[in-house]
């Protein structure tokens, strides 16, 4: 799996919207979108920041094995 679909199962998993998430993470939505989409990569600290927002470890969202 890749780190956008890693976001995008777990922010689904918690009910959140990309918005929220956003939010939470101080950065706009489009952002969460190309993140989820692939299309844009977040740096460690705001992986660690979207880890925290989605109560996992940033190993978590960096993880390409399945079920991660």
């Amino acid at each position: 799996m890749s780190i956008g679909t890693n976001v995008k199962t777990k922010r689904l998993k918690l009910g959140m919207t990309q918005k929220v998430l956003a939010d939470k993470v101080n950065v706009d939505q489009s952002l969460i979108c190309q993140i989820e989409r692939g299309s844009k990569t977040p740096n460690l600290l705001l992986g660690k920041e979207i880890a925290d927002a989605l109560g996992c470890r940033v190993d978590d969202l960096f993880a390409e094995q399945e079920g991660a």
